[in-house]
């Protein structure tokens, strides 16, 4: 058994907690009661450990309740989804995932209306979340969120077909799709409607936004990878930074960990960069876009501090020496 060190993470921002993170929590307990979306006394013992509100309390500090619980039910139905997912049976389970997601696209495509009865649990709880979503959303905002989901599930089934060709993908492939497979860009999305931040879409898309939001996704998902990284290894899932590095170089654990966390790093640096040289005009639109700034922001540390102070979804915290 080999023992490895993993690195001490530390970010220039500040750090924050929404006003109604107990509230959110106590709101998504009951919410996954009502569509059923835990069935087991281990699977509710896990739940009750994760506290998946408090990510979306940290990652959308300044959110009023009832949008807080819109993002904090979408994110835990995110990471429900993961697991039974990850938990589904193998064989011919891209094809499973392909058509279950067809469905789930369906009802944000065209706004149906899907009941337990009618749909079962997962269906019925998106169908939940995207009638609370659509209220407080333009049409064109439904329509960037759809795509960026419809960008997850694709991922997701990428993710599937590789594992069941026994696919390691290479770095690069890795890389570009990491962005996708972790659904952030979805929740990059939602800053508009839950932090109510209304930037129109010549500034969001300017290449330096658009290379912050990247490092932004980056920093969070390898960050999740660098937290996951020895679970996901003893279950032989290699959809990891530091397993795709492992194996593309033929190096140890410990020296993948080493190589991802400078990547990471170098993200953090290029982030920081680039916040200081937003555009700001000296108008009305600069508050805006800081507003929009700081949720990236939040998010990066957010994700951070509920990985090591307020889940027990990793088990473990950084720093720690943990047997690989």
């Amino acid at each position: 058994m080999t023992t490895i060190q993993m690195p001490t993470v530390s970010y220039p921002f500040p750090s924050g907690v929404n006003q109604h993170a107990d509230e959110a929590q106590q709101h998504i307990a009951s919410w996954v009661q009502t569509y059923g979306l835990i069935t087991s006394e281990l699977a509710w013992r896990r739940f009750e450990k994760a506290r998946f509100a408090w990510l979306a309390a940290r990652a959308f500090p300044d959110a009023a309740l009832h949008e807080l619980c819109i993002i904090a039910d979408f994110n835990t139905w995110l990471f429900i989804l993961d697991d039974q997912c990850d938990e589904a049976a193998t064989g011919r389970k891209a094809d499973y995932l392909k058509s279950m997601m067809s469905g789930l696209m369906d009802i944000m495509r065209h706004n149906r209306q899907v009941t337990l009865e009618s749909g079962g649990p997962l269906a019925a709880a998106l169908s939940s979340i995207w009638e609370r979503m659509r209220a407080i959303g333009s049409p064109a905002w439904r329509l960037r969120f759809i795509r960026s989901m419809d960008d997850y599930f694709t991922s997701c089934i990428w993710e599937a077909e590789n594992r069941e060709a026994g696919i390691v993908p290479s770095v690069a492939d890795y890389v570009h799709m990491r962005p996708f497979t972790g659904a952030l860009l979805a929740d990059i999305e939602a800053i508009e409607i839950i932090e109510k931040v209304y930037l129109s879409r010549e500034i969001i898309e300017q290449p330096l936004i658009q290379r912050m939001i990247q490092a932004c996704n980056n920093i969070v998902c390898w960050a999740n990878d660098l937290f996951s990284c020895t679970k996901e290894a003893r279950q032989g899932d290699v959809h990891n930074l530091v397993l795709v590095l492992q194996h593309a170089r033929q190096c140890s654990l410990q020296e993948a960990i080493n190589e991802a966390t400078r990547m990471h790093n170098e993200e953090v640096a290029i982030f920081v960069t680039l916040e200081k040289l937003l555009p700001l005009k000296g108008v009305e639109t600069d508050y805006e876009l800081l507003r929009y700034v700081s949720v990236l922001r939040s998010w990066i540390t957010g994700n951070y501090d509920w990985s090591v102070k307020d889940t027990g979804r990793y088990g473990m915290a950084m720093g720690d020496v943990v047997a690989a």
